[in-house]
């Protein structure tokens, strides 16, 4: 893996883990508790040491059916049982990761080491950090100015935030980083060097994985949608209607599209406005929309089944080509 590359954790990795109990394990009967300590451990070893977030394990547990969390960790379940709940438990975080992909980052040290495999490329970040943090334009800033260096470099150049990598912390205390002795330019951009250096070496034992706040819409929640009649008819009703709203001319294809585009989200689309991506999506779905007569000649049935037609061409789309939605953007 290599610094700043986006890997998406989709379940797929998790439809082989081994399910069996550890030994002594595997004859003695185990807390609620302990199986799913198990159970996190083998998904954790399988997405590179992560810990998937709590709302994800807590939706995967009301997938089995474990609707009270305290009460299932409190109880006691046999071999069987425990062997049993760690392979549903597990399946249910895969499907979970199927229809709402995590993407994360690895930082293992590489963009660190591009710096110094060009002096020149080194030398011109040390100097924009030293001009940065010497505000006061003295020529020389404080020994432990160099947390903020690090901080400004950040994730984006391979630096993982120390509050979130204690060992980084570590590093800097062995070059007394936090001193108050004031360093010229020079001094510092050889201090930054040294730790630089031994982060990226750190990194390369130890990757530093973090999960990315980007959505990935891949048609999973327009599938299930389109397979909810009762859903799909309440949608199509909702579009429907708007044809006595709008104007009266607008084609089944163009109110279609203007509802979609203002409430497309909570039906599991991208937001329209997200990126040209996504406005490329809305042209080529809608091109192939072969009929588009006026919305007030169309019955209802017919209505409906070119609005399924378009919802089912959105989630076919976006199943062969997910659509990355920064959520800080």
């Amino acid at each position: 893996m290599s610094d700043g590359a986006l890997t998406v954790l989709d379940g797929s990795h998790l439809r082989a883990i081994d399910c069996s109990l550890p030994s002594p394990a595997s004859d003695v009967a185990l807390t609620g508790a302990r199986v799913l300590e198990i159970a996190d451990s083998r998904v954790s070893s399988c997405h590179f040491g992560l810990s998937l977030p709590q709302n994800l394990k807590s939706s995967a547990l009301r997938r089995i059916n474990i609707l009270d969390d305290a009460v299932f960790r409190s109880s006691q379940l046999d071999p069987e049982q425990a062997s049993d709940t760690i392979n549903l438990y597990i399946t249910a975080i895969a499907d979970q990761l199927k229809d709402d992909p995590l993407v994360v980052s690895i930082l293992d040290g590489k963009t660190l080491r591009l710096f110094f495999d060009d002096e020149d490329d080194f030398a011109m970040l040390a100097e924009d950090l030293f001009t940065d943090l010497d505000a006061e334009d003295k020529g020389k800033i404080c020994k432990s100015e160099i947390r903020n260096a690090l901080l400004r470099m950040g994730i984006e150049m391979g630096v993982p935030p120390i509050s979130d990598f204690p060992l980084l912390n570590d590093i800097l205390k062995k070059h007394g980083a936090d001193g108050k002795e004031e360093l010229g330019q020079g001094q510092f951009a050889q201090l930054l060097q040294q730790i630089l250096q031994e982060l990226s070496e750190v990194l390369a034992e130890k990757n530093f994985v973090f999960i990315q706040n980007i959505k990935i819409i891949n048609g999973s929640k327009l599938r299930k949608l389109l397979a909810d009649e009762v859903q799909l008819g309440k949608v199509v009703e909702k579009i429907f209607k708007e044809k006595h709203s709008g104007n009266v001319s607008s084609g089944v294809a163009e109110l279609t599209r203007s509802f979609l585009e203002k409430n497309g989200i909570e039906l599991g689309l991208p937001p329209s406005e997200a990126n040209e991506a996504v406005v490329l999506l809305y042209d080529a779905v809608f091109a192939d929309v072969q009929n588009n007569k006026s919305a007030t000649e169309l019955e209802r049935d017919e209505f409906a089944s070119i609005v399924k037609e378009i919802l089912g061409k959105f989630a076919e789309q976006l199943e062969a080509n997910p659509v990355f939605h920064d959520l800080d953007q």
